[in-house]
């Protein structure tokens, strides 16, 4: 492609990250959107990051270029500001979406799973774990327990938990206290505090 022995380049996401080839004038995204779907309060960010990136490989060089996106969802902040390269409206549009529903960085927030060979079991230990840190009583939202978005990887079943929160330290410890009282669970338990995602 850079020799210019290729005219077309068909490919994943990879494609979008640090490719500079300044004789692309065209690039299509086929169901850019897909990342939406997914249950991830960061969705929208990865959509507009991915088709920010994308977009930006045509054009590099003298001859403009053009940017042509399939998507389910015209209409939506993520795509019309990836589509203008609108930055700012992105921004404020996100942060208006993550204050409204208590995502961060508005709050704090803890990833639970808990892996099993059985989804029941799995389940139940996490909605026990559920109610041992509910019990300490501490300033905090949880939400689920729940089968993970990714409920299966190999031969382990996972369950999901969220902490929503103002601080760290009070949902640390009401953690920390419920899974010293189920030692059995500290090598089934993942805990990813301020989690890049969610799945």
């Amino acid at each position: 492609m850079a020799r210019g022995d290729l005219d077309i380049v068909v490919g994943t996401q990879m494609i979008a990250k640090g490719h500079d080839f300044p004789a692309v004038t065209l690039v299509g995204v086929v169901a850019a959107d897909v990342g939406l779907g997914l249950a991830d309060f960061r969705a929208s960010e990865r959509t507009f990051q991915l088709l920010t990136q994308v977009v930006g490989r045509a054009g590099r060089g003298e001859i403009p270029g053009e940017a042509v996106v399939q998507t389910l969802y015209p209409g939506h902040y993520s795509v019309q500001s990836a589509a203008t390269q609108d930055y700012a409206t992105f921004y404020a549009r996100e942060m208006e979406f993550r204050q409204a529903m208590h995502y961060p960085p508005t709050l704090a927030m803890v990833n639970v799973v808990i892996r099993h060979r059985s989804l029941d079991r799995a389940m139940a230990d996490a909605a026990d774990l559920v109610a041992r840190v509910r019990s300490r009583g501490a300033a905090m939202q949880i939400l689920g327990p729940a089968p993970a978005a990714l409920a299966r990887i190999k031969d382990e079943y996972r369950a999901q938990f969220f902490l929503k929160g103002r601080q760290r330290r009070p949902m640390r410890e009401a953690l920390l206290a419920a899974l010293s009282e189920r030692p059995d669970l500290r090598r089934r338990t993942i805990v990813d505090v301020d989690p890049v995602t969610v799945t």
